[in-house]
């Protein structure tokens, strides 16, 4: 059984400011995103990938960028990404907790 437990699992700082912990199967991945250091005064650069993603907001708000849509995202509210389409976020609170969800797997985070 595959199974994750917050205590017994390191997030791995991806790089400063940025931690992700994550459990996958074969076809599917779920990461949970802890980012401090905000609010910024910009956006992350928009980035796509070949995967589908949901996002759901755990805690604090973000800006959310998806496409040339922009909005303002609170505790609660969930976002769709379709493959290939340009997104990117920015914290307007100090500390944001996302819960992304990606089919098929992003290898590169493994």
């Amino acid at each position: 059984m595959n199974i994750y437990k917050n205590s017994d699992v390191e997030a791995i700082e991806v790089e400063p400011g940025r931690k992700r912990r994550l459990i996958h199967t074969d076809n599917l991945m779920m990461v949970v995103w802890d980012f401090t250091g905000g609010p910024w005064e910009n956006p992350d650069a928009p980035h796509s990938h070949p995967h589908e993603q949901v996002t759901y907001i755990v805690e604090g708000e973000v800006l959310f960028f998806l496409g040339e849509e922009k909005q303002r995202l609170n505790p609660g509210d969930m976002v769709a990404i379709p493959a290939n389409l340009p997104h990117s976020i920015q914290l307007v609170s100090a500390h944001v907790r996302l819960i992304d969800s990606f089919t098929p797997l992003r290898q590169e985070f493994l």
